[in-house]
């Protein structure tokens, strides 16, 4: 996938990746909010950005769109130099934020022209016309942006940061709050986008959406952990897994938790899934509860929400 840089005469330096910056840097007073961030990102390639709150996603997210200038380190986004070309960026990018940010009383159509004045759009009313129709908006072009359910304004605000045809998406926890049918939609509609060769670069705290990423990135306090595919996020951090059900099971979670080789205890409906990183530690750890009748014990796998809570342990939030 890695390929070699190329250069451009026109625009200098380029590379064949969407982003690829090094050694990002940004303070906040004496907050240092994101250390040494180093990423790239193919063209057509919906990249996971994960990490609990306050790890330095939105900063970094701002960052590569040219809205903050990094204190330190160096990189392109859409071969634009991301500390001196700032204004050449934010003309290639479509931006959605954390909060829908489009006008409560203005219609769709309204908005939408709104916007495409802003970007100097050509024949904006066709392009206004195309974007209603991609996203199913058509039927609603008329009603207030503000009488819209939480699914149809993400709807309208990815129709907003894709009306002037953007190379790059970068999507802020776009999904937040929103039922599974619609962000199901929104899913679909982000791999359209990736297959015209879109790059997509998306925040998200929902672990069904990391594994609809191509490749993920994985935030912890303004520190980079973990990068590759869903598949190599796993297998880079390999944890003995086991899932427990029956009556009474959850009678079992306070001694598990205390026991040694268990690392992690965590419930789901009926079921407690329980982790470790020494397979011969984690089955001792069990062995006392393995013979009970009214138990089922099954061998499994560690998903991606077990691999994410253990890159957190141990690491700490800054004072």
């Amino acid at each position: 996938m890695v390929a070699a840089a190329r250069v451009s005469a026109a625009t200098g330096p380029a590379t064949d990746f969407a982003i690829d910056v090094r050694n990002l840097n940004k303070h906040f007073g004496s907050k240092h909010v994101v250390k040494d961030f180093s990423l790239q990102v193919a063209p057509g390639e919906i990249y996971g950005f994960l990490g609990p709150n306050g790890s330095g996603k939105t900063t970094s997210i701002r960052m590569l769109c040219g809205l903050l200038r990094p204190d330190s380190g160096s990189g392109t986004c859409l071969g634009h130099d991301v500390l001196r070309e700032t204004a050449a960026i934010k003309r290639e990018v479509g931006y959605m934020t954390q909060r829908f940010s489009l006008w409560d009383d203005l219609t769709i159509r309204e908005n939408l022209d709104f916007i495409a004045r802003m970007y100097g759009v050509r024949e904006r009313r066709r392009e206004v016309t195309r974007s209603l129709e991609a996203l199913g908006l058509a039927a609603r072009a008329d009603q207030l942006a503000g009488t819209l359910s939480g699914g149809w304004k993400q709807r309208l605000s990815l129709a907003a940061c894709t009306l002037h045809q953007p190379r790059l998406l970068l999507l802020d926890e776009p999904t937040a709050g929103v039922d599974p049918k619609a962000r199901r939609e929104f899913w679909a509609e982000l791999h359209q986008l990736a297959a015209r060769g879109i790059s997509v670069l998306v925040s998200t705290h929902y672990m069904d959406e990391a594994e609809r990423c191509h490749r993920l990135a994985y935030l912890a306090y303004g520190r980079l952990l973990a990068t590759g595919t869903p598949e190599e996020v796993r297998r880079a951090r390999p944890l003995a897994t086991w899932s427990v059900s029956g009556q009474g099971v959850q009678r079992l979670q306070e001694p598990l938790r205390t026991a040694p080789g268990v690392d992690q205890v965590t419930p789901f409906g009926n079921t407690l899934h329980i982790t470790g990183t020494d397979a011969a530690a984690l089955e001792a750890a069990i062995a006392p509860w393995r013979a009970q009748p009214d138990l089922i014990w099954v061998r499994t796998e560690a998903d991606l929400e077990d691999v994410f809570i253990h890159l957190m342990d141990g690491t700490e939030p800054p004072p």
